[in-house]
């Protein structure tokens, strides 16, 4: 979609001139010049960090880890250091930073629709294959998004990295990298190879998964296109990084191997956060020497936390993630900070209220002039926080649910949901749903409902949900947290 004609100057400001006719005492009319500034949409930058827990950065107070780049935007930045996730898995936490819905409100709660994973690997025609995925397209095709959005008001928006909903059309980019095609030769992400050694596009952002890893171009290219056409733009970061495979090149190894600090589980780990660290360097200078970065807004945030655990894989120095991280409802698997920089609009201070990545959304609509588009979601407006305007609510309840990989259909979240989970002050109540006949839910992360205090446990290994101190909050966190969704109502 082409962008608006509207002529812009370098700093995003359309210039009014208003001649007023004064009359001066000697009969001589003078003019004066008035300068009225309107400030254009902000361009908007997401970076988001693909499996990376919420305390390894600098900022965050992880000293051995090297993330100098992001602990510099991080200086810059409103920096909201208690940001959660609603899912600890990467496409419905993507599609929430799409949508600004929560999974079962999107339908998106999986990462791979039905009949599953495994099932598509067995499949032995690549129509087949995708054909029957696409199904799950609709979803995201029939919702409103925020590149959709911003289209619609003149923004050209692009895809890049991680995107799991087909081709970048059906989230509403005007242009991008994944194309739901596969990537000969591509080693680190994007294929899948069917039962009769056909080769298929994963699913999850197959050509788009070269961003970072092998080039910026493509938004170098974008960017530099939309300033000469004097169109705002917004730009989707995504890279499959620090995602394993944790392949980097050497040098980023070396930065670990003697530290006797950093564990041999951490090193190839570690290397991969400083590798993506290196591209949002890139990325931010490039958008600093080549556009306005006085009107750009930066934004950035994690999909998901992985932390390594101590059961090796084959890929060289590279370890499984624990348990309690990716896909769980603790944590180390929920927990995100969310950075928001725009020069001379928001200013530098640490935020420790509860957030969501839901918030992400309406705050970026706010910022592009579209807040109407937000008054239907079920997250926050974050900028006057930001810009030091208002105190966040210390009191606010944060929300989030945890599904297996696998959906069994589509459109009946309450069917598969395996955990739903509260935190409000320092206390977190996980529920759990769609137990087996041994009492199981799904990866059997708890045995039925648990209760932590996060403030005395933040390991979370003491379940209070039978201490009767505990009984009236108790009650509240499930009323709430029905309140937000109840899957045992749900059709």
């Amino acid at each position: 979609m082409k962008g608006l004609s509207n002529s812009r100057n370098g700093n995003g400001i359309a210039v009014l001139t208003v001649i007023c006719c004064l009359l001066s005492s000697g009969g001589v009319f003078s003019t004066a010049v008035v300068r009225a500034e309107t400030k254009q949409p902000p361009n908007i930058v997401m970076i988001i960090s693909d499996d990376q827990t919420f305390r390894d950065f600098g900022f965050m107070g992880n000293k051995e880890i090297q993330t100098p780049h992001i602990d510099r935007l991080a200086q810059q930045s409103a920096r909201y250091v208690n940001g959660y996730l609603p899912t600890s898995v990467c496409s419905p936490s993507l599609a929430t930073l799409l949508t600004g819905l929560y999974p079962h409100q999107s339908g998106i709660h999986y990462n791979h629709p039905p009949p599953g994973n495994g099932a598509f690997n067995k499949m032995t025609s690549r129509k087949e294959y995708e054909n029957t995925r696409s199904k799950s397209f609709r979803l995201i095709q029939n919702v409103e998004t925020l590149p959709r959005i911003l289209a619609s008001h003149g923004y050209r928006c692009l895809q890049t990295g991680k995107f799991w909903e087909g081709h970048y059309r059906n989230a509403g980019f005007t242009e991008g990298m994944t194309i739901f095609q596969p990537v000969p030769g591509q080693t680190f992400g994007g294929n899948r190879k069917l039962a009769n050694g056909e080769l298929a596009a994963h699913g999850n952002g197959d050509w788009g998964l070269k961003i970072g890893r092998e080039t910026m171009q493509p938004i170098y290219d974008f960017v530099r296109d939309c300033e000469q056409k004097s169109t705002p733009w917004l730009v989707w970061y995504a890279p499959y990084l620090p995602h394993q495979p944790h392949d980097s090149p050497k040098n980023y190894f070396d930065r670990y191997r003697d530290n006797p600090r950093v564990s041999k589980e951490e090193i190839a780990y570690y290397a991969s956060c400083s590798q993506f660290d290196d591209t949002v360097g890139e990325l931010i200078q490039f958008v600093e020497r080549e556009s306005d970065a006085r009107n750009t807004l930066f934004l950035f945030v994690i999909d998901n936390g992985w932390t390594p655990g101590t059961r090796p894989m084959k890929y060289r120095e590279n370890y499984h993630h624990t348990k309690a991280s990716k896909r769980s409802p603790f944590e180390d698997g929920l927990r995100s900070p969310i950075l928001i920089r725009w020069d001379g609009v928001t200013k530098p201070a640490t935020h420790t209220a509860l957030i969501s990545s839901v918030d992400v959304v309406p705050t970026l609509l706010h910022a592009a002039g579209q807040g109407s588009a937000a008054q239907k979601l079920p997250g926050v407006n974050l900028l006057p926080s930001a810009k030091g305007a208002a105190k966040l609510p210390a009191d606010r309840a944060v929300y989030g649910e945890i599904f297996p990989g696998d959906a069994t259909a589509l459109g009946h979240p309450e069917r598969d949901v395996a955990h739903r989970w509260i935190r409000k002050g320092n206390l977190k109540l996980i529920t759990a749903h769609n137990a087996n006949a041994q009492g199981k839910t799904w990866n059997d992360y708890t045995r039925g409902d648990v209760l932590f205090d996060l403030s005395l446990d933040p390991g979370e290994t003491k379940n209070l949900i039978h201490d009767t101190s505990q009984t009236a909050a108790l009650a509240e966190l499930r009323t709430l947290l029905n309140a937000w969704w109840n899957p045992e109502a749900s059709d």
